[in-house]
């Protein structure tokens, strides 16, 4: 199906995240830290594959770190992937390496959505990301000249950032949405709304 130029083709979001590493199992704050898949990450990137082989994409943009580039790859989207340096988990400063409740017992009621990390990032600064990955995405969708899908593999809280933007909550929107490893969640449009097609779907759940 062809658009016309006053008829942009309608774009869908794939989120993945990527498969588990041991600061995730441990409840660590993984930023820049280039952390591999522990094994049990790798076996869930790869039961990612005969669902995602089921959806054509458009483009697939991936996180420059490790945990997200072996995901696609395990996960059989390897042929396609394209380097998003805007896909990169939160910055957290400070707080890199530390769990929630090591924070907590300097800064009480401590979110990452509300505070923000010292010497990292803010939702405003992560949401300027969010938008231009949107913008790519939609950018390179146009010039298929037909509706599809992008796929996006990355980390938890920028894939719960870009949910927020995307339905026009902001980045700290992503607060109000709980994403686990190697999930798919899907972000499309009603009529000319902006909405949430799935989300936080394991493999091996019928909705996949």
């Amino acid at each position: 199906m062809t658009h016309s130029v006053n008829s942009p083709p309608k774009l869908e979001l794939w989120l993945l995240r990527h498969g588990l590493t041991a600061w995730a199992l441990n409840g660590r704050h993984t930023g820049r830290t280039d952390l591999p898949l522990l094994p049990e990450g790798e076996s869930q990137a790869r039961a990612l594959a005969p669902a995602l082989a089921r959806q054509p994409f458009a483009a697939v943009l991936v996180s420059p770190l490790l945990r997200a580039r072996r995901t696609a790859e395990l996960a059989g989207l390897g042929d396609r992937i394209q380097i998003c340096p805007d896909l990169q988990e939160w910055d957290y400063g400070r707080y890199e390496g530390l769990t929630t409740a090591e924070i907590r017992a300097q800064v009480p009621l401590w979110t990452v959505w509300s505070h923000g990390c010292p010497a990292g990032e803010d939702p405003g600064l992560v949401e300027e990301r969010c938008r231009r990955v949107i913008a790519q995405a939609e950018s390179l969708l146009a010039a298929t000249a037909q509706e599809g899908a992008v796929a996006l593999v990355a980390h938890g809280h920028i894939l719960r950032s870009l949910a927020g933007t995307w339905l026009g909550l902001g980045a700290a929107g992503g607060a109000l949405l709980n994403l686990n490893t190697a999930t798919i969640s899907v972000l499309g449009h009603e009529r000319e709304r902006r909405t949430v097609v799935r989300w936080n779907v394991p493999v091996g759940d019928p909705a996949t």
